[in-house]
């Protein structure tokens, strides 16, 4: 039976660069070593490393203000690793809280310095990302203000990064990187987990802006300390140097596919599909976000009881799918939209939803 993959992360990897990886594994270009045995400080594998940072670069249109790096850790490290580097004696990191995560962000944050919550949908149950009006004043002495851009357990997403104050903005894009633009130019440090957009678990990717790693505090532990990442290009120490192949092979391939445009394109087309089938079902399926705030990576729907979610979940089980139970936070149903999962499994969900609701209306 086939497999439709709507998992959160780590999710659905494109068919071909699984089979390019498959027929490289054991002899990569006539080496006669795999890269998971293969040095990290040889020939073979810096042009892996220095592929794949091009290859991202030339994707997301990432200008030679920003350096890129692969580091490890997830998301998670990064919590603490931002505010280790950029947050300043006596100044103030500023938080938007609109999930989970940039909830876990926040309270690392408050570990390392002076930090403050600006704004936050915690109380609608984060349904919504706010909108300025929402917003405290930011302190004056603001070292960064940091969001979350797309949040996988909620739902929800910042559509647009133009409203948010001409400030160092630290964005973290773990669930959207790769089917947005960025506006490079207001971004002090973007950071993302690979494993949902991008590639495998077990690399991290940190995009800084060259003048604001110049900046960064350098009373730090070396691992912690991206400068000492930067000066090394990544290779301070063993680099996850599979998971940064998988990541160098998923970018070139959508590159061939058309490229960022192409890829935003096809998020707007896979998300409108599942929304229109919610909205159409007279109230069958209902939508945990404000329609204003919706994403496009992560669908969030429930049913009228908690009977038919069960018997749903248990239906899209035996018809192939994968992933689609709801956080156990918020529970209801989830299909994570990332930019490995293609059109078709998108249709075959839709057909499922629609047929569960003619037998269950």
């Amino acid at each position: 039976m086939e497999t439709f993959n709507f998992n959160p992360g780590p999710t659905a990897l494109p068919k071909e660069v699984l089979l390019r990886a498959q027929q490289e594994l054991v002899n990569y270009q006539s080496t006669g070593l795999s890269i998971l045995e293969m040095s990290h400080r040889s020939k073979a594998y810096q042009s892996i490393h220095e592929n794949a940072q091009q290859s991202l670069r030339k994707f997301l249109n990432i200008p030679d203000t920003h350096e890129i790096l692969f580091l490890q850790g997830g998301a998670s490290l990064q919590f603490t690793m931002v505010p280790m580097n950029l947050l300043k004696e006596n100044q103030t990191a500023s938080y938007i809280v609109t999930g989970s995560w940039s909830q876990k962000a926040y309270k690392e944050s408050m570990k390392i310095g002076k930090t403050e919550i600006t704004a936050s949908s915690e109380a609608s149950g984060f349904t919504y990302i706010p909108g300025k009006s929402d917003w405290k004043a930011l302190d004056k002495d603001i070292s960064y203000l940091h969001v979350t851009s797309n949040n996988t357990i909620y739902g929800t997403q910042w559509q647009t990064f133009e409203e948010l104050p001409d400030v160092p903005l630290v964005i973290d894009m773990s669930s959207d990187i790769g089917s947005r633009t960025v506006p490079w130019e207001k971004v002090a440090l973007a950071y993302a987990g690979a494993q949902k957009n991008i590639g495998p678990a077990g690399a991290t990717v940190v995009i800084i802006r060259k003048d604001v790693l110049a900046e960064t505090n350098t009373q730090l532990p070396a691992m912690l300390d991206y400068k000492v990442h930067s000066n090394k290009n990544s290779l301070h120490n063993t680099p996850p140097t599979y998971s940064i192949y998988l990541l160098g092979l998923t970018i070139e391939w959508m590159i061939e596919q058309g490229g960022l445009t192409e890829f935003i394109h096809r998020s707007e087309q896979k998300a409108s599909l599942l929304y229109n089938t919610i909205d159409e079902s007279d109230g069958f399926y209902t939508g945990h976000a404000e329609k204003s705030s919706r994403s496009r990576m992560n669908i969030t729907f429930n049913l009228p009881n908690s009977e038919l979610s069960e018997a749903f979940l248990q239906g899209t089980e035996d018809e192939g799918f994968v992933g689609l139970s709801g956080h156990r936070s918020v529970g209801g149903c989830r299909a994570s939209l990332y930019n490995g999962v293609g059109l078709a499994s998108c249709e075959r969900l839709v057909d499922y939803m629609e047929k569960f609701k003619k037998k269950h209306s």
